[in-house]
């Protein structure tokens, strides 16, 4: 069970890898958001910096599937950090997802909120 905590742990490397097994439970052909990570690790205000751990995933061997993680609004904002613009949409239409202009068109039927979810 990922343990949850109110205040934002001091060890960032700790709470990279907190992001990180939330995100692989994130199911094929579903999608959530950086908010909804935070919330969930009981660090509301930290939408960022689970950006930036997701960001930093892709310099670790294990794979994290940082494309089901979008912002609030279902834009591809971390597209950037996929080698080139277009990675992370194409692994997204892989699992089934419509984008138009970076932006997830199924994002609400298809959001996973591992506050309910988990």
């Amino acid at each position: 069970m990922i343990r949850r905590s109110s205040v934002p742990e001091r060890d960032s490397k700790d709470f990279f890898s907190r992001v990180y097994e939330v995100t692989k439970l994130i199911p094929f052909g579903r999608i959530t958001s950086y908010g909804a990570i935070a919330r969930y690790l009981g660090t509301a205000g930290s939408a960022r910096m689970v950006g930036w751990a997701l960001n930093s995933s892709h310099h670790i061997p294990e794979f994290i599937p940082a494309h089901r993680v979008v912002n609030r609004n279902g834009l591809l904002t971390g597209k950037h950090h996929f080698g080139n613009s277009s990675t992370m949409q194409q692994l997204l239409q892989n699992e089934g997802f419509t984008v138009e202009d970076d932006r997830v068109i199924e994002f609400h039927e298809r959001f996973w909120d591992p506050a309910t979810e988990l």
